[in-house]
């Protein structure tokens, strides 16, 4: 099956780079998005455009940030589900800041900076580690670093449009020690989307950390698509 696999603010597709393999060694064809992070209309646009290299039914897995580009994706007739992975899924006219106007503030947002256009970024001190990334080994913190960019505001302003999850089947997995995006605003929203929901403890680099866990959900969610064993 096509998987195609967005990455979440800040971040590129080194976000999948312990999935990816996994997802690849059971015979799954994976396309990994570079999205430009200047607005959620271009970062879509962006996506939509890897899926003419893709043969449908595609599944689409969006990380973070990346949850709010596949609801809007996955309304195209190739896509057949959503895989959110500790993942915004906005409502039809609903912005990120929204979403996380309603809660309280996450301990993540102690952590962000603006840049001089407006831009966001998290600032990778020690404090920054052991608050909010406790659980990602050293070296991966460095590759974190490596791999982070700016992005722009309007990708956390722009609302999205009619959400793909509402006709289409979508799976979330939460992150139950979350410090970026709540855990509570997670199964909100995966409840509302009528979701089938796994848990993980760990913290909002998910990916990097428990990559099997989150390439079994991948797995589970293929094997619903084509009604292939598992």
């Amino acid at each position: 099956m096509d998987i195609v696999l967005v990455h979440g603010a800040g971040g590129t597709p080194g976000t999948w780079a312990h999935v990816a393999p996994l997802l690849r060694a059971v015979g799954h064809r994976v396309h990994l998005v570079t999205n430009p992070m200047n607005s959620l209309v271009e970062d879509v646009a962006n996506t939509t455009a890897v899926l003419a290299d893709c043969a449908a039914p595609v599944l689409l897995v969006g990380h973070s940030y990346g949850g709010a580009v596949i609801t809007n994706v996955g309304r195209d007739e190739r896509v057949a589900g959503l895989v959110y992975v500790c993942a915004f899924a906005p409502d039809e006219g609903e912005s990120i800041q929204d979403i996380i106007g309603r809660y309280p503030p996450a301990e993540a947002s102690r952590h962000m900076r603006r840049g001089p256009n407006g831009e966001w970024a998290s600032e990778h001190s020690p404090e920054y580690w052991a608050e909010i990334g406790w659980d990602v080994p050293e070296a991966e913190r460095d590759n974190f670093d490596a791999d982070s960019r700016p992005s722009a505001d309007a990708i956390f302003a722009q609302p999205t449009g009619l959400p793909a999850w509402r006709d289409k089947p979508s799976w979330y997995l939460v992150a139950a020690q979350d410090k970026t995006l709540r855990p509570d605003t997670q199964r909100d929203m995966a409840a509302r989307a009528d979701a089938t929901v796994a848990e993980i403890t760990g913290s909002h680099f998910t990916p990097r950390v428990w990559p099997r866990e989150v390439a079994d959900l991948v797995e589970r969610a293929a094997a619903s698509i084509t009604g292939a064993p598992r």
